[in-house]
């Protein structure tokens, strides 16, 4: 430890000398010809802003509001999907109640009638966290009070505040974010260029993307926000106007976040070896940044361009149709969502690939095309095809991975499927975008899947069959629908258990059609070396492992929900959902008795 130390005071000195040299020059080079924005010191900003900026600040004015008896709530940034019933699932713009901060990655909260854990980096705090009650009173945000009569009027004076309490944060979480690209810049991009030994420019790109022509931008935008913030009257401010004069320019966004998953797995790499850990610590310790690593630093313009949207949102609430600003306010709240739902939209999507990749990995029978032998029993499965065994022996597939035509789970279930000549099958269908595949369950392993084929959705269309006795032949069905070839005879027909059941699946396949036009429409492609990299962790992941064994993480402890202020609740130790934005995701501490557990799951009934 001590010659770590050493090491990195060494580093440090070395950096100091390089930053003293030259930082003059290459500072300048940042500044745009529009000027720049008003400097505010870490000092300046710690006393104007002690929750965004102090490590643990804003964790612990959450404990101090809940320990007094105050609802907290916080407004989902993005999708949370899981499958851990110890974690919460919401989607974007979800509130939540937070109901514990003790842990600083994961929160423990409510969500519609449920309470679990949930990422804290997922979420947005509300700045007005007095009007949670609003499904019981009227208009969001207005406070009533009773007069003596007992007749309720809403109180203006609050919903002013409140205006003002939004507009203060939209400006000084504007001003610490301002800071901390600056200090990226400054702090990281700088040295790293300096160090050629260390860093190619191509690595550079990769890491930090575009992220200085974004500084760049939001200084413009802070310089304009700053013109029509009125300081002695904050709720009289009419900054929708910024939002949409600066519209187009936040489409510089899409090409950060489309590298974002590269740049984490570029940095996870370099963060393998100890000296490129120090050089980035010493680069912070340097720039006198606050104690966050440099992937949350990097996560930042995600978040941010996120935030806005829930941001604006709020504000609306407080702005009387009255106000000059509530027209802008209206518009530049569309466009920040519209911005933020593809951002969202394809960060999802990628969080989704890793998950298709696992679970590929997990059924029996279907093996990568290198890895796979020339015994299949068959051919392969043409355009509307599903390749069936004729027994329960099932030699390995050799085909495409999934990834290479699908990268989303839209729905899944049992179905039963009758061949022409009225034999059935239950079979376990998974329908993805573009396709639909099929799997038999192990007769003593339930959770065990064997592939059985799989049909491109791309190729044949919906059919509703109602109940009764199927055209010409003598066979009755009941819950039917087909898939039909559209360039051949064949069909597919396939019976659900319920009415209901029935009615998912109709709703699911028309859904898959939807979103395979809406990705054409928006250009929403997965990088190719992002789904080989998916089904190469995957594979490492699997490796040595029984196919259909440990796929699904054994469940946490079971836990008695007493009163917060009376209960010690435990963060589950299962690893989150495998997400693109890995190293966003907050780490666990992973327990030694439930991964021995796991390792026995197998024998269990």
């Amino acid at each position: 430890t001590c010659e770590v130390g050493r090491g990195l005071r060494a580093l440090c000195f070395s950096l100091s000398l390089a930053v003293s040299s030259d930082g003059g020059t290459e500072s300048s080079a940042l500044v745009d010809d529009n000027g720049s924005e008003e400097d505010f010191s870490y000092e300046d900003l710690c006393r104007a802003n002690p929750r965004y900026l102090q490590p643990g600040g804003e964790q612990l004015a959450i404990n101090e509001l809940i320990s007094d008896g105050s609802v907290v709530c916080a407004e989902a940034l993005w999708d949370h999907v899981t499958m851990d019933d110890q974690e919460l699932g919401f989607k974007a713009g979800d509130v939540i109640q937070v109901l514990e901060a003790s842990n600083k990655d994961w929160w423990w909260g409510r969500s519609e009638e449920k309470e679990a854990w949930f990422p804290a980096s997922f979420v947005r705090l509300r700045v007005n966290q007095e009007e949670l009650s609003e499904g019981s009173s009227g208009t969001p945000g207005e406070e009533l009070e009773e007069d003596a009569g007992g007749n309720r009027h809403k109180h203006p004076e609050s919903k002013q505040q409140m205006r003002t309490n939004v507009i203060r944060e939209i400006v000084s979480t504007e001003r610490v974010y301002i800071k901390h690209l600056r200090d990226i810049c400054e702090g990281y991009i700088r040295q790293c260029r300096k160090h050629t030994a260390m860093f190619t420019a191509v690595q550079l790109s990769t890491i930090f993307g575009n992220i200085e022509d974004i500084y760049k931008f939001q200084r413009m935008f802070l310089k304009d926000l700053e013109k029509q913030y009125n300081k002695e009257e904050p709720h009289l401010s009419e900054i929708g106007s910024c939002f949409l004069q600066h519209q187009e320019g936040f489409a510089i966004y899409s090409e950060y976040c489309n590298n974002h998953p590269g740049a984490c797995a570029e940095l996870a790499g370099l963060m393998k070896q100890g000296r490129y850990r120090h050089f980035f610590e010493a680069c912070r310790l340097l720039q006198q940044m606050i104690d966050i690593s440099l992937d949350g630093f990097l996560l930042t313009p995600v978040q941010k361009i996120c935030k806005y949207p829930l941001q604006l949102a709020e504000l609306l609430k407080y702005t009387a149709p009255a106000h000059g600003d509530y027209n802008n306010i209206k518009a530049a709240y569309e466009a920040m969502k519209n911005v933020a739902c593809l951002i969202n939209e394809r960060k999802r999507k990628l969080e989704s690939i890793d998950k298709i990749a696992r679970w590929q990995v997990s059924i029996v029978g279907w093996e990568p095309e290198e890895e796979a032998v020339d015994s299949v029993s068959g051919p392969l499965p043409g355009p509307g095809g599903l390749r069936r065994e004729s027994s329960d022996v099932f030699p390995p597939f050799q085909g495409p991975d999934i990834l290479e035509q699908s990268s989303e789970l839209i729905h899944s279930g049992e179905l039963t499927s009758i061949s022409k000549q009225g034999r059935s099958q239950q079979r376990t269908f998974f329908l993805f975008d573009h396709q639909l595949v099929a799997c038999k369950k192990d007769r003593l392993r339930r959770d065990v899947l064997y592939y059985r084929g799989r049909t491109d959705t791309d190729a044949v269309e919906l059919v509703d069959v109602e109940d009764g006795r199927l055209g010409a032949c003598s066979l009755s069905v009941r819950n039917a629908f087909k898939l039909v070839s559209r360039t051949g005879d064949e069909a597919h027909l396939f019976c659900a258990r319920k009415p209901e059941d029935k009615a998912r699946w109709l709703q699911a396949c028309r859904d898959e059609r939807r979103r395979v036009q809406e990705d054409r429409e928006l250009g929403m492609e997965i990088p190719e070396n992002q789904k080989k990299l998916a089904m190469l962790n995957a594979q490492k992941a699997g490796h040595g492992k029984s196919k259909g064994y440990g796929v699904c993480p054994a469940a946490p402890p079971h836990q008695t929900f007493r009163p917060v202020h009376q209960r010690h609740v435990t963060v589950p130790p299962s690893v989150p959902q495998p997400q693109v934005f890995a190293l966003a995701e907050p780490r666990r501490k992973p327990s030694p008795f439930w991964h021995t557990f796991s390792k026995l799951a197998p024998f269990r009934k």
